[in-house]
């Protein structure tokens, strides 16, 4: 199992305020996680090529084609506010 101490030290640098049930639920949780990992550690790995998707595939998208569906009316008149040609959006300072 992980240290409070630990899952404190990860909590603070996420920014996160945990309860103390909190602390204890996720040191456990987090204790599970790396006993699987040693588990993992321990296959003999000899011979696996390295892949980066379990499922052999090729590339599923379809080509990038430039489209004009709607007009630019059609497209304004769903913005809640618009001024002369151009999105009406609140000033950010």
């Amino acid at each position: 199992m992980i240290e409070i101490k630990d899952v404190e030290h990860v909590a603070r640098l996420a920014r996160l305020n945990l309860t103390e049930d909190e602390k204890v639920k996720f040191s456990k949780q987090l204790g599970d996680i790396l006993k699987y990992m040693e588990q993992l550690n321990e296959v003999d790995t000899t011979g696996v090529e390295p892949m980066n998707h379990p499922i052999d595939f090729s590339n599923v998208m379809r080509e990038d084609v430039a489209r004009y569906d709607s007009t630019r009316e059609e497209l304004m008149a769903n913005a809640p506010e618009v001024e002369q040609d151009y999105f009406k959006v609140p000033k950010i300072s």
